[in-house]
């Protein structure tokens, strides 16, 4: 693929690019959070750096903030607030720390066995669903610029070219940031406040987070899909730079990877991290693969993190303006989960099947809670719980002869 003969202008230049590709999402979603975009950017570079460390350097990943967290974040915080929902995350690096050693002791067979597609795809439906009101809410304080920057992500994303249909997210938000200037509503004080260059503020005050048991356990089972995420995306770089991952340098270090790099995140009062299959869509398009370019992006990203007014600029985008982002996102999200139970062709003439996707949903959706004590569990958390456990103990379907010799019972 041409990587080796890179100039080092070449691969800065090719760094910097996919940045820009994962930036839309990076900061969108400490920005529907309540956290600081700067930080999010300082710990998505920070987290490539680490998983980069483990997995000695051969993994061409890039880890940005995760989506699949937008919900529980958003529910955390109103119960235990956001210095103990940051310590509840640490539950989410436990996940990724069991999940490297389980991979090494059995190899992928047993997550295949503990999450097949009949548990993630309602999950992924969940995560993208669960946030639908938010959405809306936020996009009717003004339907105008809501509408302007979904129209312009929606035509990006499916008449853009090569790179452009990349940034849909980052087109959208400038085109109604632009329109929000144009009527006057935005406030630009902040923005001349702050200083040029500043540490992130959880750098410059930082702390460790409050740590309690009920976010911590509250994070644990909203981990199971980022995890399977993780495993999908790492096969998918395995085949865009042509080699084989998961065996050199294993899957279980870059589950490790990841995982360490959530735990810093959520030490540095940054949203969890996770692959990002944007950047892979990027490598796909450039044809660069070498882990050395997702480095310098990392860097450009610990580098724009402490530009003040670049993260004053950030959090005065409007919300309505983000709301018409997330009616289009959340929706992509939940759409996900749909084309993962076709594209594994899950059964749905099977009761078994139906049984563990429809008390997923519906639990999920009806927003059950389950209480023990102190503890409680929730939403997306005990909607995976339970699909696990239905998964678990359901006796298999019988296999069925197929009526045509083509097509699969």
């Amino acid at each position: 693929m041409g990587n080796t003969n890179l100039s080092p202008a070449r691969k800065t230049i090719v760094g910097i690019q996919f940045l820009f590709v994962a930036f839309g999402s990076t900061v969108l979603v400490p920005l529907l959070v309540g956290l600081d975009p700067a930080t999010a950017l300082f710990t998505a570079g920070l987290g490539t750096f680490i998983f980069h460390l483990v997995t000695k350097g051969k993994v061409p990943i890039f880890l940005g903030s995760s989506f699949a967290f937008i919900a529980p974040i958003i529910s955390a915080a109103r119960h235990w607030g956001m210095p103990g929902t940051l310590a509840g995350i640490a539950g989410v690096a436990l996940v990724y720390f069991v999940m490297s050693a389980l991979i090494k002791w059995q190899g992928k067979k047993l997550l295949d066995r503990l999450f097949p597609p009949v548990v993630i795809g309602p999950v992924i439906i969940l995560i993208g669903l669960s946030l639908s009101t938010s959405a809306v809410n936020m996009a009717k304080t003004n339907w105008l610029l809501a509408f302007v920057s979904l129209a312009v992500a929606v035509m990006v994303l499916s008449m853009g070219r090569g790179l452009m249909k990349l940034v849909p997210v980052i087109c959208g938000i400038i085109a109604g940031y632009i329109v929000a200037v144009g009527m006057g509503l935005v406030d630009f004080t902040q923005v001349k406040a702050a200083p040029w260059l500043s540490l992130p503020p959880a750098l410059a005050h930082f702390h460790l987070p409050q740590f309690a048991w009920e976010p911590f356990l509250y994070m644990i089972p909203v981990a199971i899909a980022p995890v399977i995420e993780h495993v999908g995306d790492v096969y998918v770089v395995s085949a865009v730079a042509n080699k084989d991952f998961t065996k050199s340098p294993g899957l279980h270090r870059t589950m490790l990877g990841d995982g360490l790099a959530c735990l810093a995140a959520c030490l540095l009062g940054g949203p969890p991290v996770t692959t990002y299959s944007e950047v892979t869509g990027a490598m796909s398009i450039t044809k660069v693969t070498h882990p050395q370019v997702i480095r310098i992006a990392a860097l450009t990203a610990i580098v724009f993190s402490v530009i003040g007014k670049l993260s004053a600029l950030l959090q005065s985008i409007p919300s309505a303006v983000l709301g018409g982002i997330m009616l289009l996102l959340f929706g992509t999200i939940a759409s996900v989960g749909i084309q993962n139970l076709i594209q594994h062709k899950v059964d749905f003439n099977r009761t078994r099947n139906i049984i563990i996707i429809s008390i997923t949903l519906t639990m999920g959706i009806g927003g059950a809670v389950l209480h023990w004590r102190s503890f409680s569990i929730s939403g997306i958390g005990l909607s995976a719980a339970i699909g696990v456990i239905l998964n678990l103990i359901l006796p298999p379907a019988k296999e069925k002869p197929a009526r045509n010799p083509g097509k699969a019972a």
